[in-house]
């Protein structure tokens, strides 16, 4: 294909919301903008990939881990702060605690099947059925076609001829006439020689989080065996900076403990089935270095201990030489039988296999390939490599305008989930200091912000967006890697070895070496220090100067190209964030080893950042956390 690229055909188009992503988020607010759109505000979706199958509930799910049912918004928001070491948004989570169960109610009327205790089998949630619980915040479903329910629900809403598919934007354009103002977007079609250019009064920025900035622990063939979505490469991150939108705690990242090699998910064994993990010798690791969370009081006394110090504790008896780290599936299934039925048991094992066939496909297969049966044979657990995120259990994202009716003035101005520059919205692994949204948390998110962006629209109904920059200039800059190939290629006999360009494989695996090798990946057990993130910004700001010279011998090849420089964008802003706070506020998931201790008195702050789009330069600061619930733990 490359042979034949010449200047692409230019499609423009108009819109007043442009919802970019395909996500829960994504069709969260597609669904609600067009409830309060009517016939004046025009919704437009483009997507990356296919909604039925895009985002981070691509191959489905077991469980929805954000259900309130019984439990308070406020017990939410003490939830999400402990869990987060204490520096969360209360406004922002509980404005999703107080919507959340909404948007379960509605999967369920889709036709999502969810697990009903036997008192209320076949009663709706809505009509006071009571889910089956697998934790606290957690209900069981039978979740491998959630998403494409979810995405259907938003296809009908908005009607397929305003959604675009297989359209990747990788740029947001500000106004030329008014300050600070987003106008549009730009990105190509992955499927045909085509530029797409959007002009819109607000959009909505939801492409996932970060994902493959970090060296995985799977090598070779099993590169692409990731936790969270391969193809989320931090363009929200990196689309919002680089127009100047303010970022937040992007020094948070989530380091999931998931089975080994398979990445499968832990949560369905340790809440529904019981299990317990050791170390090698068979010992209850939490509660043999149970003093170690003493010294992260008072988050030791909540009711679940933190996700990080979990991993804190993994990790002292790993290093130590006490590993491997063992889910111990066959006592936990024997503990259940004990009660059953043969036919029951039956049942039991065949959901056991199902957590994984409803989510996590590869896991079962590295289970069949190693000859391990979960009810008969122990599995090996392991703290991944870290992932950027703010809809999960992390935090990093975005910094947006709280609801009008309980977020302080200084957290507040003008429309919900609003960035700092005007008209750009963003929802799910987007918002910052806002975590555990899960699913169910993310597409009530982007309900809120879709509502918001109508009222957004109608106050600026007369506003005509202006690209500040010009559309050629535009085209040359996306396609800049064709550009290079068609330039170079037939200068050596092998294509892939070139002197004047690197491939996006070698670009990504340069990037994922930096940052595990020099912030805090799991090849230094997850440890850095202030000289070590020195060094790695040296290497990073080279390795944006070789950025120009990437290359794409094909459409896919563009895709990973865009898809490397926004992951830079979003790994220099990790670095520069943990740069800036100095204590270590996340054991387990990584360490300043200069400055190892939890410091409340200095750093129980946001740290907030901005990328200056006329300067170049990155602007570092604190802002004042503040407690709008009361935090009660244990």
């Amino acid at each position: 294909m490359a042979g034949t690229f010449g200047d692409p055909e230019i499609v423009e188009y108009e819109t007043d919301i442009l919802i970019v992503g395909g996500g829960m988020a994504a069709c969260g607010c597609a669904f609600e903008a067009k409830r309060w759109a009517g016939d004046d505000v025009k919704v437009t979706l483009v997507d990356k990939a296919a909604m039925d199958r895009s985002g981070a509930v691509a191959m489905g799910l077991s469980a929805i881990n954000t259900y309130l049912g019984e439990n308070t918004p406020e017990d939410y928001c003490r939830y999400v702060s402990a869990d987060l070491m204490g520096i969360t948004r209360d406004d922002l989570v509980y404005d999703v605690g107080r919507h959340v169960d909404d948007s379960v109610k509605l999967f369920e009327e889709w036709g999502l099947p969810i697990w009903k205790d036997k008192e209320t089998e076949g009663v709706p949630l809505k009509d006071g059925g009571k889910p089956v619980r697998s934790g606290r915040w957690q209900i069981m479903i039978n979740g491998e076609g959630y998403k494409t329910i979810v995405a259907e629900a938003a296809k009908k809403a908005l009607g397929m001829e305003n959604i675009f598919e297989r359209v990747f934007i990788v740029k947001y354009i500000l106004d030329a006439n008014n300050e600070n103002q987003i106008a549009g977007a730009v990105g190509f079609s992955v499927r045909e020689h085509k530029l797409y250019v959007f002009k819109a009064k607000a959009i909505l920025n939801v492409c996932g989080g970060a994902v493959n900035v970090f060296r995985p622990r799977s090598t070779g063939e099993g590169m692409g065996r990731v936790w969270y979505p391969v193809w989320n490469a931090g363009s929200t991150y990196a689309m919002a900076a680089e127009v100047g939108a303010e970022l937040t705690m992007m020094e948070n990242r989530f380091v999931p403990t998931r089975f080994k090699d398979g990445y499968g998910p832990v949560g369905a064994w340790f809440l529904l089935f019981k299990s317990k993990a050791t170390n090698g010798f068979g010992e209850d690791y939490l509660a043999k270095n149970k003093d170690m969370l003493k010294d992260f009081a008072p988050y030791d006394k909540a009711f679940v201990v933190p996700s990080c110090l979990r991993n804190h504790a993994m990790l002292k008896e790993m290093i130590e030489g006490r590993g491997p780290i063992l889910m111990d599936t066959p006592t936990a299934m024997a503990k259940l039988a004990e009660t059953m039925t043969p036919q029951e048991i039956k049942h039991l094992e065949a959901e056991a296999w199902e957590d994984f066939l409803d989510m996590c496909i590869g896991q079962a297969g590295v289970w069949a390939g190693l000859n391990i049966r979960p009810e008969q044979n122990v599995s090996e657990l392991i703290p991944t490599e870290p992932y950027l995120l703010g809809s999960h259990s992390g935090c990093s994202g975005i910094w947006v305008s709280g609801p009008e009716d309980i977020a302080p003035p200084e957290w507040q101005w003008g429309y919900n989930r609003m960035t700092t520059v005007k008209g750009l919205f963003t929802a799910g692994d987007g918002v910052g200091a806002s975590g555990h949204k899960f699913s169910s948390g993310s597409h009530a998110e982007g309900r809120i912000a879709g509502k918001a962006m109508v009222k957004f629209c109608r106050d600026h109904k007369d506003f005509q967006p202006t690209f500040s920059k010009d559309i050629k200039e535009l085209t040359e800059e996306i396609y800049k890697p064709v550009r290079t190939y068609l330039e170079h290629k037939d200068k050596t006999t092998a294509e892939d070895i070139n002197p004047n360009y690197i491939t996006p494989r070698m670009y990504q695996m340069r990037l994922q070496k930096i940052m595990d090798e020099y912030v805090a990946g799991w090849g230094t057990n997850y440890k850095t220090n202030g000289k070590m993130l020195e060094l790695g910004l040296h290497y990073i700001g080279m390795l944006k100067e070789d950025g120009a010279h990437l290359r794409a011998k094909d459409l896919h090849e563009l895709l990973r190209a865009w898809e490397n420089y926004h992951r830079v964008w979003a790994a220099e802003a990790h670095l520069r964030h943990i740069m800036f706070r100095e204590e270590t506020r996340y054991p387990g998931f990584y360490y300043r080893a200069d400055f190892p201790e939890l410091d409340d008195e200095n750093w129980k702050c946001f740290v907030n950042s901005r990328h200056d789009p006329k300067t170049g330069e990155w602007e570092m600061k604190k802002v004042p956390h503040k407690d709008l619930v009361e935090k009660t733990y244990g």
